[in-house]
């Protein structure tokens, strides 16, 4: 099936990188990267130039989002996945609760439950549907994913905590562009590698005096945690405006140069623009008879990945190889445990608006013939 199909020259996207896993990195940051020549690749993450770099991004991040001054970017190796076991380790204290809605939301709620020294329960929905939070007073964790990637499920609200609790809330691949009031949470992370156009490795953790408070207080208990997994560590050498260990300088170049971007509109406006792209995609999605959105309920469409049904008629999988064989659109196919015949299409931020509406015409294209 497509085998033969030809895709007109005018359809032909400015950029094939249309995933929901790596960013679409700008080359005109590696063009930046090389402009640093030999004084930044090669160099200690404890010398001013890597320090300089690394309070740019904690500066700009804190501005991006808004955050009150007493917050604090917390930077390190290991990405967001790390995090999982990092805050079931070294922020819970006896009991986490975990809202879960896809495979990530999922496997952090496993992260938790295999220590065995905390307890940890799920509230699970299904798959393709929202998140809506019941009494959790009892928890003094409470764990929360912005937005679901395997799924294109988001939230619309936080969860209330009170003074013991805090909120966790993994921001991964929504971050930058999917609201939520960040001054309303204890800990916000994210890797890097979605929204935010870098490269995976590393995790970025906002955190409240709150958060940083329940740290410390956890390390007082007496527990093993790996010293790779010290908050203390973590913030400590944060507050140097370095890492504990030493990081991929690349991946936080890009992450510096997506960041003064981002803040050139401000978080309102990349909302914006993350929502227009969205109305496009699932505007596509009800017009088309053999296209239909997985998430249903309007509140709950993520602005970042748009996960759009086909007809079994058509094998999303077929269309997806002519595509990435010939260039023209990577990584669209559905996420792999999901086993839906199904399109999964990021709305990251620096994917243009005409590349996407290029994309549905193909697609529309290919099937209607």
């Amino acid at each position: 099936m497509f085998e033969n199909f030809n895709i007109p020259a005018e359809l032909i996207p400015s950029d094939p990188r249309f995933g929901c896993g790596p960013s679409l990195i700008p080359m005109s940051y590696v063009e930046s990267l090389l402009a640093t020549g030999p004084h930044l690749l090669g160099t200690s993450h404890r010398q001013d130039a890597f320090k300089k770099m690394f309070k740019e991004i904690q500066d700009g991040l804190k501005k991006y989002f808004e955050v009150p001054a007493d917050y604090e970017v917390v930077i390190g190796n290991g990405g967001a996945t790390f995090l999982f076991d990092m805050i079931g380790l070294g922020i819970v204290k006896e009991k986490a609760v975990h809202y879960t809605c896809g495979e990530f939301s999922n496997k952090w709620f496993k992260s938790s439950d295999s220590i065995p020294w905390i307890s940890a329960e799920e509230r699970a929905f299904d798959y393709g549907q929202g998140v809506s939070y019941s009494n959790h007073k009892e928890f003094d964790l409470v764990a929360v994913t912005l937005n679901e990637t395997s799924t294109g499920v988001q939230i619309d609200e936080l969860p209330s905590v009170n003074d013991d609790q805090i909120l966790a809330i993994d921001a991964t691949s929504g971050a930058g562009q999917v609201p939520c009031d960040v001054s309303k949470t204890d800990i916000f992370f994210f890797s890097p590698q979605k929204v935010f156009a870098s490269e995976g490795g590393i995790f970025v953790a906002i955190m409240s005096p709150k958060a940083i408070k329940r740290s410390e207080e956890v390390a007082k208990l007496g527990r093993y945690i790996p010293e790779i997994m010290s908050w203390k560590q973590a913030i400590e050498n944060c507050r140097k405006n370095s890492t504990y260990n030493t990081p991929s300088i690349t991946s936080l170049f890009f992450l510096n140069e997506q960041v003064k971007e981002m803040n050139k509109l401000g978080y309102k406006k990349c909302q914006e623009l993350a929502q227009k792209k969205a109305d496009l995609l699932y505007g596509w999605a009800k017009e088309k008879s053999y296209l239909s959105a997985y998430v249903t309920e309007d509140k709950f469409k993520s602005t970042a990945v748009a996960t759009i049904d086909i007809d079994d008629k058509y094998s999303a999988d077929d269309l997806c190889k002519v595509l990435l064989d010939k260039r023209i659109a990577y990584g669209i196919d559905a996420y792999r445990k999901l086993g839906r015949n199904q399109f999964r299409i990021s709305m990251f931020h620096n994917i243009k608006i005409e590349d996407l509406e290029k994309l549905t015409k193909i697609i529309s294209k290919a099937i209607e013939g």
